[in-house]
């Protein structure tokens, strides 16, 4: 992982376009440029990060059921514990961003927007967890599909951001909670790391989905 070179990284996302989102992940998009503004910033990026955990908390609990009234068939089984470990895995992944965030916003000595005081995000939160349940019970392959479009769009947010805040190369991380995921050099890397682990998250759900033709390989990536 530490010999991933993240600044190639974030440029490729630049490059790549976005892939066709569906009209209800343009929907929600809209909605959340709606409510926090088109311009990336730490506070929205943080209200995108307290979302993005949210499939995989459902997609865990789900499995579970899956295996608990499913035991007899194995097949079944393996296949709901192997996407349980990845949602576990994804879920951590996910907080450690919020962290991440949250980390930078107190270094910076920065206010959090309006829209991140309570009760805004309880039911912005409440929606997204009925919303991805829903999803996930009528029809687990759209809701892979539909998570596969929030992280591709998510990468994309990542890649600008880092893009808009060149200074963000000279400013040193020191905040124990986020050099435990790996030794970074300055907070760019830190951003850079966040849009690529979104990637990482779209390309599993692609896999998840049946579509691995829509992975975006790079040197260095997870063995799917």
């Amino acid at each position: 992982m530490n010999n991933i070179d993240l600044k190639k990284e974030q440029q490729a996302s630049l490059a790549r376009e976005p892939v066709s989102y569906s009209i209800a992940a343009k929907i929600f998009f809209f909605k959340m440029d709606f409510l926090t503004g088109k311009k990336t910033t730490l506070s929205k990026t943080l209200l995108i990060e307290l979302l993005a955990s949210i499939p995989y908390r459902s997609w865990e609990l789900q499995m579970y059921l899956r295996t608990t009234f499913g035991y007899k068939n194995r097949e079944k089984v393996k296949k709901a514990l192997q996407l349980t470990d990845w949602s576990r895995s994804a879920q951590d992944n996910e907080y450690w961003h919020v962290r991440a965030i949250e980390a930078k916003l107190r270094e910076n000595g920065e206010k959090r927007a309006w829209y991140l005081s309570q009760p805004i995000p309880f039911f912005a939160i409440a929606f997204y967890i009925v919303f991805t349940r829903l999803m996930a019970f009528f029809n687990f392959r759209n809701a892979l599909l539909f998570n596969a479009e929030f992280e591709d769009h998510a990468e994309h947010v990542y890649a600008g951001f880092v893009e808009e805040n060149p200074q963000w190369e000279n400013e040193k991380v020191e905040s124990p909670e986020v050099l435990e995921r790996m030794p970074f050099n300055n907070w760019s890397e830190v951003f850079c790391r966040i849009g690529l682990d979104e990637r990482d998250h779209r390309n599993q759900s692609y896999i998840e989905a049946g579509l691995p033709e829509k992975v975006v390989n790079y040197e260095g990536a997870p063995k799917h």
